[in-house]
């Protein structure tokens, strides 16, 4: 397990780095989100994991908390979605700063993916995908 963690990140960095992820969503995306606020936190709060039954040793990277967008009647004067980083689970796995960007780049293509109403079988096997995609792509340069 990497210890970026002691090195000082400072959360001004993080959240530029979170910016940078959002940045990375193709824009048609971006344009289609609908009242969600993106933002980051040192660590899920314990009602967090619990609601969501995290054992000890797992790592939570992000969370999506709200309506996605394909269960929407209705719908209106509600408070924003909330898709929430978790900067300290990232900085523990992470070796460097390059890594942390690549992690919360791919964490919020996640988590806005739950937004649009991917549920988190199918978010999965669009990552492998996109993973092994990368990987043969990597092993052609």
């Amino acid at each position: 397990m990497a210890k970026f963690l002691n090195m000082g990140f400072n959360k001004y960095n993080f959240e530029k780095i979170v910016k940078e992820g959002i940045s990375a969503i193709p824009e048609k995306f971006l344009k289609m989100l609908s009242n969600v606020e993106v933002v980051t936190e040192k660590n899920p709060s314990p009602e967090q994991l619990k609601k969501l039954r995290f054992g000890q040793g797992y790592q939570l990277f992000g969370l999506y908390e709200g309506v996605p967008k394909t269960k929407r009647w209705s719908y209106g004067q509600v408070l924003p979605d909330k898709i929430t980083i978790f900067q300290e689970p990232i900085e523990r796995v992470s070796n460097s700063e390059e890594e942390i960007k690549e992690i919360v780049k791919n964490v919020v293509w996640h988590e806005i993916a739950h937004h649009f109403g991917i549920d988190e079988k199918r978010v999965r096997a669009i990552e492998k995908t996109k993973n092994k995609k990368k990987k043969n792509n990597e092993e052609l340069t």
